[in-house]
C-alpha cells in the first residue's frame, strides 16, 4: 500500500514518529507521502524524506494560510520543490468553510500554487471544501488536461457532477477515512461510480480516522481499513484495490518502484 496523504510533521505525531512510521511499515504500508501544507514546514518534511527511504514530501501553502504569503515564499518553494524527494506541490486550492481567510486571497495563493507545479512540473494535491465551482473554473482555465503532470483531488467531498469534472480534467480521486463514517451514503454512491484506475487510498493522518477509530489519533497503519471499505463498495477482492491504487498512486506520483522497496 501507499498513503498518498498524510501529515507526519504534523505536532501530534512529535511523541512518537518513529514507531508511527514502524507500525504503519508492519502493516503494509510500503511508502508515505508527507504533506507539508504550510511554508514553516517544508524543510522538516524535507529532512524527514531524506531521512527515511519509505517517505516522500509535497509542498505547498494550504488555502488556511494564503494571507502568509510574498514573492520570496514562492521563490523559496520552487527552490525546495526541485529536491528529489518532492514529488508534488500542495495540498493548495481553496475552502470556503468556516475559513478566516478572504476568497481573494486564496485564489491568488492557489494561482500561485498551481504556476509553481506547472513550471516544475510536477502534480498538485488539491484540497477543496464547499468551493469547488470557483476551483474548477480556475482549473479549467490554468490546469490543461493535456500537457499538465495531474494531480489528485484530496479527501474528495464533492457531487457526482464534481466527481465527472475532476475526472475530465485528468484528475485522480482521494479516498480517506469518511468513507467508513455511517452517514457518508453519498460519498460512497460516488465513489462506487469512478473508475478503480481514478482512486488512491490516503488517511489525511492524524486527521480524519476511520469509523473504527473516531475520536483518535488516525494513523497510516490503518490506511488497509479504507481499502477494506472501498473493495466492499466495489465487490472485489481488497488485493486488487491494493494492487490498482498502489499502481495509480506510482503515476500520480511518478514514482519508481525502486522508491518504496523498502520490506
Amino acid at each position: 500500500m501507499i498513503d498518498t496523504h498524510l501529515h507526519l510533521t504534523d505536532p501530534k505525531f512529535d511523541p512518537d514518529r518513529e514507531a508511527v512510521i514502524a507500525r504503519a511499515h508492519a502493516a503494509g504500508v510500503r511508502l508515505l507521502v508527507d504533506i507539508s501544507d504550510e511554508s514553516p514546514q517544508w524543510e522538516a518534511s524535507i529532512a524527514l524524506a531524506e531521512r527515511y527511504p519509505q517517505i516522500v514530501c509535497s509542498l505547498g501553502q494550504h488555502p488556511h494560510f494564503a494571507n502568509h504569503v510574498n514573492p520570496a515564499l514562492w521563490d523559496r518553494l520552487r527552490a525546495l520543490a526541485r529536491r528529489p524527494r518532492v514529488v508534488a506541490i500542495g495540498e493548495i486550492g481553496l475552502d470556503y468553510y468556516r475559513s478566516t481567510t478572504t476568497k481573494e486571497a486564496q485564489i491568488a495563493c492557489f494561482r500561485q500554487g498551481l504556476a509553481v507545479a506547472r513550471d516544475l512540473q510536477k502534480p498538485v494535491v488539491l484540497h477543496c471544501r464547499e468551493a469547488f465551482p470557483d476551483l474548477l473554473e480556475i482549473l479549467h482555465a490554468e490546469w490543461p488536461k493535456t500537457g499538465s503532470p495531474g494531480g489528485v483531488v484530496h479527501c474528495f467531498s464533492g457531487d457526482a457532477s464534481v466527481a465527472e469534472q475532476c475526472l475530465a480534467l485528468g484528475f485522480f480521486l482521494g479516498v480517506d477515512g469518511p468513507i467508513t463514517y455511517p452517514n457518508a451514503h453519498r460519498l460512497r454512491e460516488i465513489i462506487k461510480q469512478v473508475p478503480l484506475e481514478r482512486l488512491v487510498l490516503e488517511t489525511d493522518a492524524p486527521y480524519l480516522p476511520p469509523q473504527r477509530y473516531r475520536g483518535q489519533r488516525n494513523e497510516p497503519a490503518y490506511l488497509s481499513l479504507i481499502a477494506e471499505a472501498v473493495a466492499t463498495l466495489k465487490g472485489v477482492p481488497v488485493e486488487k484495490i491494493l494492487s490498482v491504487t498502489t499502481e495509480n498512486a506510482r503515476g500520480l506520483y511518478q514514482l519508481s518502484r525502486e522508491m518504496h522497496r523498502t520490506e
